[in-house]
């Protein structure tokens, strides 16, 4: 929360204020399974956070927050696309944050002209766990973009077997990215990367529990700036 409280004050001081904040889970440092017996503990501690955001006035007033479920967030199951966190858990903040919202995972905003993908899933460590042969390094090494080029090509934010990574079958046009949108932003525990590949700008903010890592964004210039704290 201190590193948190940080960012804020510092984007608090800004003459113009950042339109649209983005968390992206997972919210909880347990997995949210059937042995999870903490969701009280887990809405106060949304509660927390929502007095956190508003002690910062003119971001209260003047940004949107928007709030993407993680792999191990609280949900029905592990199926994608996942749905948004339960009302249950996030009134408290609600209560606070007039401006929060809360989506599916992945989810697409569309912000003026532009079009940016969020998608929330440890989709580089899977990827390589499910590699059946090692992908070239004639043109690079970087896993991350060899991560990029697969989805581009697949058209499909999540290229794996179903065997591997249920899909509802009914919903599985929202992991499609055709037409391409102009931004993907890939969530991942790994570290944080910027990748443009065939006009589309990829990163991935990194894990700001672990590491303390984020990413400012400007869609008018696709400008990408990988920031830690």
């Amino acid at each position: 929360m201190e590193k948190l409280e940080t960012i804020l004050s510092g984007y608090e001081n800004e003459s113009v204020v950042p339109s649209l904040f983005v968390f992206m889970g997972n919210f909880c440092s347990h997995p949210c399974n059937l042995s999870f017996n903490s969701y009280s503990t887990l809405r106060l501690q949304f509660g927390k956070l929502g007095k956190l955001i508003a002690a910062h006035q003119r971001l209260k007033e003047h940004s949107r927050f928007l709030f993407i479920p993680g792999p191990d967030d609280i949900g029905p199951s592990n199926v994608l696309p996942r749905c948004s966190l339960p009302k249950y858990i996030t009134e408290e903040l609600q209560s606070h944050i007039p401006n929060a919202v809360f989506s599916s995972n992945p989810c697409r905003i569309k912000f003026y002209t532009q079009e940016i993908v969020f998608f929330r899933e440890d989709m580089l460590y899977r990827m390589r766990r499910s590699c059946l042969m090692p992908p070239s390094t004639e043109e690079t090494s970087d896993p991350f973009e060899h991560l990029v080029a697969t989805i581009t090509h697949q058209s499909h934010l999540c290229p794996l077997p179903l065997s591997v990574q249920p899909i509802i079958w009914n919903f599985d046009h929202c992991l499609h990215i055709y037409p391409t949108p102009h931004t993907i932003v890939l969530g991942d525990r790994s570290e944080q990367k910027a990748f443009k590949y065939t006009g589309i700008t990829f990163f991935n903010p990194g894990s700001f529990s672990n590491d303390f890592t984020f990413v400012a964004y400007r869609p008018c210039s696709q400008e990408v700036e990988l920031s830690a704290v």
